[in-house]
C-alpha cells in the first residue's frame, strides 16, 4: 500500500499512543494522527479518513480537517504571510501552503488572494503552490457536449471576459456581453458549456440554456407574474443586472419574454413595471 501524499487517504489505525494514534502508511512506515483529531470512540483497526501532508520538521502527519485545496487541485486562497524565500497561504491547517517566489506571477502581498495550483514539488517532495496556474491545465481535449453543466472557479478578468478553470482542469472563458451578475476572482459556481472550441478551450454560459428559450421564459415570466401580486417592478428600462437577479436570463430575452406576453395582451406596460391584466389576475 502506498499513501498519496497531499491527499485523503483512507488508512487504519495500528497504535495509540498518549498524543494521538498511528496510522499504517504501508511503505512509508506509521503516520501520527494527533490527538486533537482522533475521532471518539477511535479504536486499533479502525479505518480513518485522513489528509497527509508534512509538518514542520519535514515529517509525514495526518489530520482530519479538510484543506481547502489538494494536490492536483486549484483554489484561490490567502497570503498569511511572507518571507524571504516566498509567500505562505491559508489552506485551513495549522501548516501554511509555501508558495516560493519562482512560482508566483507577481509579488504575493498579505492580505490578498490568488488563484493557484497544489502540487508536490519534485526536488523537495514538499507540497506547494503555484500561481502559475496556466502550466497546469489540462492539454487534452474535453469530452463535453454542448449545454452540459460544469463546476467553475473564475479565474482572471480578460478584455474578453472572464477566464474560468472547469473542473479543475480546463481553461474557459465567460464572454462579457454574456455575463448578467457581479464576478470576482475566487468566486466558485456553476455554468453550462457553450462550445468546446478546436483549441480545447471551452466557451462558457452561465444561463441555463433552456431557459434563455422565449416561449420557455415567457412561461415563466407569466407564472412569476400570477404568484408575486401581478406585477413586478421591471421593464426594459431595468438595468441587466436586477433582470438576471429575479430570472437568471439576460435582458434580451427577458424584452422578449415580454414582448411576447404583450402581444398575446396577458400583461400591461407601465413607467414602473409590468402587470398582469386584471382577467389574468385570478
Amino acid at each position: 500500500m502506498s499513501i498519496e501524499l497531499g491527499k485523503q487517504n483512507v488508512l487504519e489505525v495500528v497504535k495509540t499512543v498518549d498524543f494521538g494514534v498511528y496510522l499504517d502508511g504501508g511503505e512509508e512506515g506509521e503516520i501520527l494522527l494527533p490527538t486533537r483529531y482522533v475521532p471518539e470512540e477511535c479504536n486499533i483497526g479502525d479505518f480513518l479518513k485522513v489528509f497527509i501532508y508534512l509538518d514542520n520538521e519535514e515529517r509525514l502527519i495526518a489530520t482530519t480537517l479538510i484543506p481547502y485545496v489538494q494536490v492536483g487541485e486549484f483554489a484561490c486562497l490567502e497570503v498569511s504571510w511572507v518571507n524571504q524565500f516566498g509567500a505562505f497561504l491559508n489552506w485551513g491547517l495549522m501548516k501554511d501552503l509555501f508558495a516560493p517566489f519562482r512560482e508566483q506571477k507577481m509579488k504575493m502581498l498579505v492580505g490578498n488572494k490568488y488563484v493557484i495550483h497544489a502540487h508536490i514539488d519534485e526536488e523537495s517532495y514538499r507540497i506547494v503552490a503555484s500561481a502559475k496556474v496556466e502550466r497546469y491545465l489540462s492539454q487534452e481535449m474535453p469530452d463535453y457536449e454542448e449545454n452540459d453543466e460544469v463546476s467553475i472557479l473564475i479565474w482572471q478578468k480578460t478584455d474578453l471576459g472572464f477566464k474560468a478553470i472547469v473542473e479543475n482542469q480546463f481553461s474557459g472563458l465567460l464572454y462579457e456581453g454574456e455575463i448578467f451578475q457581479h464576478l470576482q476572482t475566487g468566486m466558485t459556481l456553476n455554468a453550462f458549456v457553450k462550445q468546446v472550441r478546436e483549441d480545447g478551450k471551452i466557451d462558457l454560459m452561465l444561463q441555463k440554456p433552456g431557459f434563455e428559450k422565449i416561449d420557455d421564459f415567457a412561461e415563466t415570466l407569466l407564472s412569476y407574474l400570477k404568484e408575486n401580486g401581478g406585477s413586478i417592478p421591471l421593464n426594459d428600462k431595468s438595468p441587466a443586472e436586477d433582470i438576471y437577479d429575479t430570472f437568471e436570463v439576460s435582458k434580451k430575452t427577458f424584452k422578449k419574454g415580454v414582448g411576447d406576453l404583450y402581444r398575446k395582451r396577458l400583461i400591461t406596460l407601465e413607467a414602473n413595471g409590468i402587470r398582469l391584466t386584471k382577467e389574468k389576475k385570478k
